[in-house]
């Protein structure tokens, strides 16, 4: 009988629910400072993870446990570009 694999959790940074790591998207803080959409999760740098929400995105700057998560400030044009891709993203899933 083959053994069951645990499924790794990660927790969103908005909503602050544990998940399924798979059911979550991963930012990423790349070595140029800026903050990019992780498709694979296997992307050198900093990451964190948040539910494919806009809400949720937002959620986690408001309350900066993005920017102390990636360790890295934002500006408010970053946060709309990273929010469009997103919603760009789950319109096209």
């Amino acid at each position: 009988m083959p053994k069951k694999r645990k499924e790794p959790l990660r927790m969103c940074l908005g909503c602050r629910e544990m998940r399924p790591k798979k059911d979550l998207t991963r930012l990423v803080c790349t070595s140029a400072g800026t903050v990019e959409i992780d498709p694979t999760g296997k992307r050198p740098g900093r990451g964190a993870y948040v539910c494919g929400s806009s809400d949720c995105v937002q959620r986690a700057v408001e309350t900066r446990r993005l920017g102390k998560a990636l360790r890295q400030g934002f500006s408010a044009e970053a946060v709309q570009n990273l929010r469009k891709e997103l919603e760009r993203r789950e319109g096209g899933a």
